[in-house]
């Protein structure tokens, strides 16, 4: 494989389990399932004014299609998939791909390190002990009511307001994240999986990319 690439993949995140090295120690993996993830559009410097590939993975009906997008699809003359996802790329990668290919597990090695990104999970409205894990007050010496408190938030008379951006109870989760220096422990071409160390982000079910890691 050419370590240099800097095309990914798209999967599903499946679970976790437990996988054993050769010297039998058990190690946790995160079980990522891959489709065949197909060139729907590929972009030039010429046209688009930058290089990369646009791909699609899984099935989705036309009847939950913009006619905008279906035109899209067509015009490519792949099935529509449940989504687009872009990999930039430079101008050598792009002379080797054509609309329509499809992309598999080849572009991974076992114990390579990957990047892996998804939508982390959603944990509703949390105050600051869960959000930004700050220290609950005490718990007894007379304190009541205020034990999970925030405590005071001002800046005394300067400047007199509320810095933006103050860590304070809100919306937890559902947010972009990105795990990197991930090692791919084993693959299975025959059934499409693979096996990474430790723990990704994202719902069981949910959609992952995975690239080729930029600090390994």
């Amino acid at each position: 494989m050419n370590k240099k690439m800097s095309i990914g993949l798209i999967g599903k995140k499946q679970g976790m389990t437990r996988f054993f090295t050769e010297e039998g120690k058990g190690v946790a993996v995160t079980v990522v399932s891959i489709e065949p993830n197909t060139i729907t559009q590929i972009k030039t410097k010429d046209n688009e004014g930058y290089s990369s590939i646009q791909v699609t993975t899984g099935k989705k009906s036309d009847k939950h299609l913009s006619k905008p997008l279906l035109g899209h699809y067509k015009k490519s003359s792949t099935a529509p998939g449940e989504g687009l996802w872009e990999f930039r790329t430079s101008e050598e990668e792009i002379k080797e791909l054509e609309v329509g290919n499809s992309i598999g597990l080849d572009k991974f090695e076992n114990n390579e390190y990957v990047d892996v990104s998804g939508i982390s999970k959603g944990k509703g409205f949390a105050g600051t002990v869960k959000r930004w894990n700050f220290s609950m007050q005490d718990a007894t010496h007379g304190n009541s009511l205020s034990h999970r408190a925030p405590g005071s938030i001002g800046q005394c008379q300067t400047p007199g307001r509320v810095w933006k951006g103050k860590k304070m109870s809100g919306h937890m989760g559902h947010q972009r994240k990105t795990t990197q220096n991930l090692k791919v422990m084993s693959m299975d071409a025959k059934k499409n999986i693979l096996l990474i160390k430790g723990s990704i982000p994202g719902s069981t079910g949910s959609t992952v990319v995975i690239k080729p890691s930029l600090k390994k």
